[in-house]
């Protein structure tokens, strides 16, 4: 499971942001998980309790995740399609001539402070 790993550097850049902008504490930490990260949204935030319970900065805190569709283009018809339903072969030319171009995400959208 990955999803500890990344929530230490999730954690790690948050307090280093709250720093930086003389933050003492965090509401929330709003994420973009791409469909086709690897990322198992569940066991984030799973590990996202445990761990940031441990950080007074971030006790309480609460991740929010917005999970973001993976889309494909192809080269050879130029056109997108849904990359979970159809894969690397394009569902309009059969083309394997095709690359991602969003669903990849792993990244802090938001760092949300409570309201004083």
């Amino acid at each position: 499971m990955h999803e500890l790993g990344i929530v230490f550097y999730i954690i790690r850049d948050v307090k280093q942001a709250a720093q930086a902008n003389d933050v003492s504490k965090v509401s929330s930490v709003v994420m973009n998980i791409g469909e086709v990260s690897t990322v198992i949204p569940e066991y984030l935030a799973d590990c996202w309790r445990w761990a940031a319970d441990k950080e007074p900065l971030l006790k309480g805190s609460e991740l929010k995740i917005n999970t973001i569709p993976a889309v494909t283009h192809c080269d050879n018809c130029g056109k997108d399609y849904q990359t979970v339903r159809y894969g690397k072969t394009c569902p309009y030319c059969n083309s394997g001539n095709t690359y991602l171009l969003r669903g990849n995400e792993v990244e802090i959208k938001e760092i949300e402070v409570p309201n004083n």
